[in-house]
């Protein structure tokens, strides 16, 4: 081999060792993803709602009197625990009571007038019979006896009518005794009072038809609690009294509540620019957990359609469209793309039918930039 060829031969390999060094100094740089194994585990269909649901009280009342007037007694303040038959509000009656001492007055005086009747009705009934007894002797005319006859008749009437004078004294008695249940407020069940609107002195008004005029007292029976979710139309049809549901609270985020399908609406609410929504209704499993627990406190239910234990599940962030995922090839460290066919899911978990292995590592971080099939990456899930 001559010289020349001898120094070509050693320039190309020179050149071919630079080129491929700087390949290896100017490639890309593997992408830090998350990694996640595929491995079995547990997979729930779940609905949720739609909207932020309310905590509520099973009983709930919004109390104002029948008549309006002047607050004379105001027997609670808010935040008190009040008793069923508790008087807690009371407007001013003056008029009312001289009305209901009228009337008894008048009633005492209709008894009275009975027996003045009535005495006197037992008396001309007796000189009846003995005219009578005198007629048959011939003593006293027949025209005689019949006078005697017609007034005792007349005493008698008399004495009828002042009992049922009676009876319509006592009848207005009894509407006279109504009357302070129009001005008065009682507690109908045990609860706490919420809100109270006016004070001793001012003007209560009762809430007419049609106009929204705040009660004067709310009052809430806050032993015993539920929650009431609205959920989209769409989903109504799977939703059933007795599912089991997960609570969860705002002012608890690390807590869920178990809870029960109580009762769905039979209705669907429309309210203007908001989707059409059924109202579901979710008792609380274990009451004692809601002790405490505020009445109008945010809510929100998962519903339990479904669910699959110790099956093959990958997290569904990491699905990507058209049912693929990013498998990591372990000898290359490139990315491929794997089409799956998926099962149950959730927002949370997607059950694998077919496509991955147990112990198989895809990428849940798509979000990053670069991350596609042919991708070079390394396992940055340690560092989180």
């Amino acid at each position: 081999m001559s010289v020349f060829l001898r120094r070509l031969i050693i320039v190309l390999v020179t050149l071919a060792a630079i080129v491929a060094v700087g390949g290896w100094f100017t490639r890309p740089k593997p992408i830090p993803v998350r990694l996640h194994a595929v491995a079995a585990g547990k997979v729930e269909a779940t609905l949720a709602n739609t909207r932020a649901g309310t905590v509520e009280a099973c009983q709930r009342t919004k109390l104002s009197t029948i008549m309006g007037g002047r607050i004379e007694y105001l027997g609670v303040k808010e935040g008190d625990r009040v008793k069923k038959g508790q008087l807690l509000l009371k407007l001013w009656n003056d008029d009312q009571k001289a009305q209901q001492n009228l009337t008894d007055t008048q009633l005492e005086l209709s008894r009275r007038r009975v027996v003045e009747a009535c005495t006197v009705a037992a008396s001309a009934q007796r000189e009846a019979v003995r005219s009578a007894d005198l007629r048959k002797r011939g003593f006293i005319s027949e025209s005689a006896e019949d006078t005697t006859r017609t007034n005792a008749a007349a005493k008698q009437a008399a004495c009828e009518t002042a009992r049922a004078d009676v009876s319509q004294s006592q009848a207005r008695v009894a509407a006279s005794q109504v009357e302070p249940k129009r001005i008065t407020l009682v507690a109908p069940f045990d609860g706490t009072v919420a809100k109270i609107v006016g004070e001793v002195g001012e003007y209560s008004t009762p809430s007419p038809p049609g106009v929204p005029t705040p009660p004067a007292i709310d009052l809430i029976d806050d032993s015993c609690l539920y929650v009431k979710a609205p959920m989209d139309e769409v989903d109504a049809p799977k939703i059933h009294a007795g599912q089991t549901v997960r609570i969860r609270l705002d002012a608890y985020p690390k807590r869920d509540f178990p809870g029960k399908v109580k009762r769905v609406a039979p209705y669907v609410t429309a309210v203007e620019k908001q989707s059409r929504t059924v109202d579901v209704e979710v008792d609380f499993v274990a009451p004692a957990e809601a002790q405490g627990l505020l009445v109008g406190y945010s809510a929100d239910v998962e519903i339990l359609l479904e669910e699959k234990v110790d099956v093959l599940r990958i997290p569904t962030a990491a699905l990507q469209e058209g049912n693929r995922v990013l498998l990591l090839e372990a000898a290359s460290g490139t990315l491929v793309a794997r089409p799956v066919k998926p099962g149950l899911a959730n927002w949370e978990f997607t059950e694998v039918l077919e496509g991955l292995a147990s112990g198989d590592r895809i990428v849940v971080s798509l979000e990053k930039e670069g991350v596609k099939a042919g991708a070079r990456v390394v396992d940055d899930s340690g560092s989180k």
